[in-house]
């Protein structure tokens, strides 16, 4: 935005990586890094601690956004170009409580918040900058585990494939939501409701690239359920649940992050406490996975995973051991392999431009 040219700002060839990190346990905020086209390799150039807590990013129509996980949530929007990203303006609450994550859609800004339990919507200016929240959506609903189900807590929000709807992930409620977004008035209504298995604790959800499939990750069980997507009627149907841990595993296991490549073959989740990486291997039609292997993040509690467009390098925002870990994967089999790292106190997010 602003005319600038990023190839001048990052050095010919070079693409760049935004980095979140917990203000509040000793991270910078908000992190840029040039990417070396040939490693891989990341180097922070700069970053600004003026959002608080940002667990979550999102790059949209040239600017960054920043969620900040506080009690007073709230979206902050950022210029991206430069050695460090620049605040466009203070940040705006989105009238609901620790924010997690966030997403575009149809013109308008939508966070999920984690403790309040809901979905805001904020109108976005011409030049990309939030407005007050139009609308709140709040989730009803909880689940058998009562340290972690006793009251909604949506997770992510995201729009889905085919443009009319958005979709938004509850822990709380061991579901997903189906949403209808008005564009022209910001309204957010609840289309369908896809309940999963009780004590499940559904976190994030990725989209299979032909548009036809999903696989809801869950937080509470290690498990991965593909599911059948319908972009005409609005419908998400499960399909089948495959583990992400080994039977008879070790210690606790606690998914984060799912991707899946570009081309649709492989999907990759992480998993905090056993600190892996699990690669499936997905059927040409997206319907069924099977777990391969699992290999070490490189550090400590994978809270995000990030893939290059070209789908040949995977990233892993280790948020305890304070990195972000690079590897190139596998074209035949899909399974990362270390190739470096970064330090990066508290991180917690990656994007990739």
């Amino acid at each position: 935005m602003g005319g600038i040219d990023r190839t001048e700002q990052r050095g010919p060839g070079r693409g760049r990586a935004y980095l979140g990190s917990f203000t509040s346990n000793g991270g910078r905020g908000v992190l840029a890094a040039d990417v070396d086209p040939a490693t891989g390799a990341l180097t922070v150039t700069g970053g600004t601690d003026a959002v608080a807590d940002p667990s979550y990013l999102a790059l949209a129509g040239g600017v960054l956004y920043a969620v900040s996980e506080t009690d007073r949530g709230a979206v902050a929007a950022l210029d991206p170009d430069g050695p460090a990203p620049r605040p466009l303006g203070a940040p705006v609450p989105v009238d609901g409580s620790g924010p997690t994550h966030l997403a575009v859609a149809a013109g308008h800004l939508l966070t999920a918040n984690y403790t309040s339990g809901s979905v805001s919507v904020l109108p976005l200016a011409a030049d990309g900058t939030p407005g007050p929240a139009t609308a709140v959506l709040h989730h009803e609903g909880g689940g058998p585990v009562a340290d972690r189900q006793s009251s909604p807590h949506a997770h992510q929000v995201l729009p889905a494939p085919g443009g009319r709807w958005t979709v938004s992930v509850d822990l709380g409620t061991d579901s997903v939501r189906v949403c209808a977004l008005d564009p022209a008035t910001g309204a957010l209504r609840l289309h369908q409701e896809t309940v999963l298995r009780p004590g499940y604790g559904p976190r994030h959800l990725a989209f299979h690239p032909a548009g036809g499939h999903a696989y809801v990750v869950g937080e509470l069980e290690p498990a991965v359920t593909v599911c059948r997507w319908d972009a005409e009627c609005g419908e998400l149907t499960p399909l089948a649940e495959i583990p992400l841990v080994a039977t008879g595993a070790a210690g606790p296991a606690y998914p984060s992050a799912v991707v899946v490549a570009p081309d649709g073959r492989f999907l990759w989740v992480a998993v905090r406490g056993t600190d892996t990486i699990a690669v499936l291997v997905l059927s040409p039609a997206g319907d069924e996975a099977i777990r391969s292997t699992a290999v070490s993040c490189g550090g400590a509690w994978p809270r995000d995973l990030a893939l290059d467009p070209s789908g040949r390098r995977l990233y892993a925002a280790n948020e305890r051991s304070g990195d972000v870990t690079w590897f190139d994967v596998d074209p035949q089999t899909g399974t990362p392999v270390r190739a470096g790292s970064v330090e990066v106190p508290a991180v917690t997010c990656v994007v990739l431009d």
